[in-house]
C-alpha cells in the first residue's frame, strides 16, 4: 500500500519528526514520517517537506495530531498544506481525522490513524482510513484510558478489523516485528526507538539518556483528567505526580500546565537537560541499547527477525 521495503514505521513525534530522521527512515526501507506541527506555520511544513525531498526519493508521510494546544493551531490549514505538498501518505493522531478525510481522499491521500482500542479502530475503518495504528499501553505520549498491552490489544485488532494495522508501543528490535506480525498486525510502529539513531535531531545527552534507561524509567501523569500521557521519568515529571496526589480530584490542567508544556520538551531536545521538562518516551526504554544509524537499526531488525524464525519457529514447529 505505501510502496516500501519493510514493514516498520517511523511514528510521528513532536519536535523529534524532522526532514533528517524522516529521510533517514525511507532511505532505509522504512516509511519516514515528518511530524506536521514541529513547524511553526503550514508555509514551514511545506519548506520542511521540500527539505525532506532533497534528501529522499522514497516514499514518506507527514503526521497531523489533532489535540487542542496551548498555541493557536489551525489544523485545517495544516491539513491543506500537506494536500498542496503532493505528499501521499498522512498519519492522523488525536481527535476522529473525519473532518479531513474527503480532502484527503479527493488529493488520493492514504491515511493511517493512530488508535488505542479496538472501538476507536472500528471507527477509523468506517470512516474511510486506509490502514490504522494500533497503539498498546507501553506507548510513549498518549496511551489511551483502557491500558490495554500489545499482547492482548493486537490479537484484538486482528479479529476485528478488515484494514491493515502496524502495532505501535514497545517495539524496538526483531523479536518485535516476529511478535507482531504473529499476532496479526501488518508491520511495526517505532517512535522513542528512532529517537535512539544517529539522524534523530535531538541532543546527543538524551540519546544517551535513553540508552542507559530501564522499562521502569517512565511516568503516567494527568490519569485523573483522562487524558493520560507517558513520559521519561525525571525531575519534572516527579513533580508533576507530586501535584497530582496533592490536588486529588481537585486537580485541573491548570495545575499541571506548568510542567507539561510542550516548549519545555523542545527545551530538552535542543540542550540536552533531561530534566528541563518532561519528554515522551515508551517503556521500550528499557530495550533500547545503542545508537546505530537509521539503516543499520532498520537492516538488523530484518536479519533478526529472519533468523529467529529460521532458527525458533521453524524448528519447533517441525517438531511438534
Amino acid at each position: 500500500m505505501f510502496a516500501i521495503r519493510y514493514p516498520i514505521v517511523q511514528g510521528g513525534m513532536q519536535w523529534v519528526g524532522r526532514a533528517e530522521l524522516a529521510a533517514a527512515v525511507s532511505n532505509a526501507g522504512g516509511l519516514g514520517i515528518i511530524t506536521a506541527l514541529t513547524q511553526p506555520t503550514p508555509e514551514d511544513l511545506l519548506k520542511e517537506i521540500a527539505r525532506c525531498r532533497e534528501m529522499t526519493n522514497a516514499p514518506f508521510g507527514v503526521n497531523l495530531t489533532i489535540l487542542p494546544s496551548l498555541r493557536a493551531i489551525s489544523h485545517a490549514e495544516f491539513a491543506q498544506a500537506i494536500i498542496d505538498s503532493g505528499v501521499k501518505i498522512v498519519e492522523t493522531a488525536g481527535r476522529n481525522p473525519e473532518p479531513y478525510m474527503a480532502a484527503f481522499k479527493e488529493a488520493e491521500i492514504k491515511v493511517i490513524h493512530k488508535c488505542t482500542s479496538v472501538r476507536h479502530s472500528l471507527k477509523a475503518q468506517a470512516i474511510g482510513c486506509d490502514a490504522v495504528s494500533v497503539d498498546g499501553f507501553e506507548c510513549a505520549g498518549h496511551p489511551g484510558e483502557d491500558d490495554i498491552p500489545g499482547l492482548v490489544l493486537l490479537p484484538r485488532a486482528a479479529e476485528e478489523l478488515t484494514i491493515p494495522f502496524i502495532a505501535s508501543g514497545g517495539f524496538a528490535d526483531g523479536r518485535g516485528l516476529v511478535a507482531a506480525l504473529a499476532l496479526g498486525a501488518d508491520g511495526i510502529n517505532m517512535g522513542t526507538r528512532f529517537m535512539a539513531t544517529l539522524e534523530a535531531p535531538i541532543h546527543r545527552s538524551i540519546k544517551e539518556r535513553i540508552v542507559a534507561a530501564s522499562e521502569l524509567d517512565t511516568a503516567l501523569l494527568m490519569r485523573q483528567l483522562r487524558n493520560t500521557a507517558r513520559y521519561f521519568r525525571n525531575k519534572v515529571t516527579d513533580q508533576a505526580l507530586a501535584v497530582e496526589r496533592h490536588q486529588g480530584a481537585e486537580l485541573t490542567i491548570e495545575h499541571l500546565g506548568p510542567f507539561v508544556s510542550g516548549q519545555r520538551g523542545k527545551i530538552v531536545y535542543e540542550s540536552g537537560n533531561a530534566d528541563a521538562g518532561v519528554w515522551s518516551a515508551g517503556m521500550v526504554v528499557g530495550l533500547i541499547h545503542d545508537i546505530p544509524t537509521c539503516a543499520e537499526l532498520i537492516s538488523r531488525i530484518v536479519s533478526e527477525a529472519r533468523e529467529i524464525v529460521a532458527s525458533r519457529l521453524t524448528p519447533a514447529l517441525a517438531c511438534a
